[in-house]
């Protein structure tokens, strides 16, 4: 099978700085810290002989190709990245960074950042700008009601509080 996938939606480029800075902080630690002793141990393996039953060597290179993977994606990605370093002007309503409050028909508060796709945690309560219920957050105020399509069907959620900032 080749390596072609079909195109899917193309993900935000919004990031919060705390996501730009943990992703650079990331690329930084690959590059400098575990790339330099895979590529050195791999050029060991290499000065060995024969690389065709060198198993460090083979696995090395394994490795080695897995870490360049994940830096080229975090480069391009990176330099695509819109930092959102400061909250809109009106921050009444629910927009790219603002923490949200919301309560369900059972009382039950949870509480939710709206996020790039690339930072997104739902055990942290950090949602992607792109998932349903952000979607469905967005341009709303306090006391409004936003409508979410789950797997158990429609859910209505009020929202309680906005805010930007930290928690």
């Amino acid at each position: 099978m080749g390596r072609w996938r079909p195109k899917g939606t193309p993900a935000s480029k919004y990031i919060t700085p705390e996501g730009y800075r943990r992703l650079n902080e990331e690329l930084q630690r690959l590059w400098k810290e575990e790339r330099p002793p895979v590529t050195k141990s791999v050029q060991e393996a290499a000065a060995q002989g024969d690389r065709s039953e060198n198993a460090e060597y083979i696995y090395g290179k394994k490795q080695l190709r897995e870490i360049d993977r994940r830096i080229r994606f975090l480069s391009k990605r990176l330099d695509g990245m819109t930092v959102v370093d400061r909250p809109p002007e009106d921050t009444g309503k629910v927009f790219f960074g603002a923490w949200v409050e919301l309560e369900d028909d059972d009382g039950k508060r949870e509480t939710y950042r709206l996020v790039g796709p690339d930072e997104a945690e739902g055990g942290a309560g950090l949602i992607s700008i792109d998932a349903p219920l952000a979607r469905a957050l967005l341009g709303k105020r306090v006391d409004d009601e936003a409508w979410v399509r789950t797997p158990a069907g429609e859910r209505c959620l009020y929202i309680n509080r906005i805010w930007y900032g930290h928690p």
